[in-house]
């Protein structure tokens, strides 16, 4: 069996051998002519169609395409002519590019999450030159937006959308993920691209987005990925649309803060607020009724630390006040020894 594996790779390394040397003897493209589509899936041949592609001859560039158009699609996914087809992308003409877009758009949700297939798309729209061809993207990713986000190499063919179409064009995006904002914002990938979103959405888009991210807080700041999307919001310099957002953690803040994901939350809205909101949390978060779960709890004690340093005069004495009867119950749990030297340095 052994003998027969290396008779295998020999049989192999023969072919390729051969193969490089078929294409090294080649000089025009007119000697490629019939065996391009083959080329396309080799590594020698195919970087010698795409250096003679470099060479911008239209003429050139025809043969090529006239051999390879009726199989774009699979080569789109092959690992060596998924190269040839972005460089055939990036040189061909209009009438050419609207062809290839026209011919691979049934199939180019299936193409976005192949792993060489993503590539390619990636390219094309790239070098989308025509109104008409953008319109044929569009509708081919327009039923798939969620199923391309939370795929490991679709999402990178909706962020390119993001990059390089126009925030018209890009509408179908926002659409889909406002509609099914928890689901993409809770998703590994997703997260990510939803703000990825709001970076490169219109004032209009990127508020379509943060209404429904407000509107789902609480479930959000729960998520181990959506509680991203919630700090990343909070960062924005959207006063109105923050304070409604925080206004969803009231009555919620004790529970909030004892859980892993939120209280970072927590925390981050007690850094973003101001004025009557930052008030409001600081009360809430002091009363004696919760701040002794929160002192005996890992992640509420640094809630309260937080709380401490953000906290006005007036609040912080309070709130030092309340702590200093159960210092004796806290001395010994070592997650409250942060709050208590917060209370001890405040004035």
């Amino acid at each position: 069996r052994g003998g027969g594996g290396r008779r295998g790779r020999t049989a192999h390394d023969h072919a390729r051998r051969s193969a490089a040397s078929e294409v090294a003897r080649y000089t025009s493209i007119e000697q490629a002519v019939g065996n391009i589509y083959r080329m396309c899936k080799d590594q020698h041949g195919c970087r010698f169609l795409q250096k003679k592609l470099e060479e911008q001859n239209p003429r050139v560039t025809e043969t090529i395409f006239r051999e390879v158009f009726g199989n774009i699609v699979e080569l789109m996914t092959d690992p060596f002519g998924n190269y040839l087809c972005q460089k055939l992308l990036e040189h061909c003409n209009d009438q050419q590019r609207f062809a290839v877009v026209e011919k691979v758009s049934g199939k180019l949700v299936s193409i976005s999450k192949n792993m060489h297939g993503t590539r390619a798309v990636q390219k094309m729209i790239e070098c989308l030159s025509s109104p008409s061809q953008v319109e044929l993207v569009v509708e081919a990713l327009k039923d798939s937006v969620v199923a391309l986000i939370v795929d490991l190499n679709g999402n990178h063919v909706i962020q390119r959308c993001l990059n390089r179409l126009s925030s018209h064009d890009n509408q179908f995006v926002y659409d889909a993920v406002a509609a099914r904002c928890v689901e993409v914002a809770s998703h590994r990938h997703g997260c990510c691209v939803l703000q990825r979103c709001i970076d490169h959405g219109s004032e209009a888009q990127k508020l379509q987005l943060v209404g429904e991210i407000s509107r789902h807080s609480r479930t959000l700041v729960q998520d181990p990925f959506g509680n991203y999307v919630v700090q990343y919001v909070l960062e924005l310099p959207y006063g109105p649309l923050k304070k409604q957002l925080m206004s969803h953690f009231f009555s919620h803040l004790a529970s909030l803060s004892t859980q892993k994901f939120s209280s970072n939350v927590i925390e981050k809205c007690l850094h973003a607020a101001g004025g009557d909101t930052l008030r409001q949390l600081v009360e809430e978060l002091s009363h004696p009724a919760t701040l002794r779960d929160l002192l005996h709890d890992p992640f509420g004690s640094y809630v309260i630390q937080t709380t401490l340093v953000v906290a006005d005069l007036e609040h912080r004495q309070k709130l030092v006040e309340a702590i200093q009867p159960l210092l004796p119950e806290l001395r010994d749990t070592s997650y409250a020894q942060g709050s208590l030297k917060a209370s001890n340095t405040a004035p």
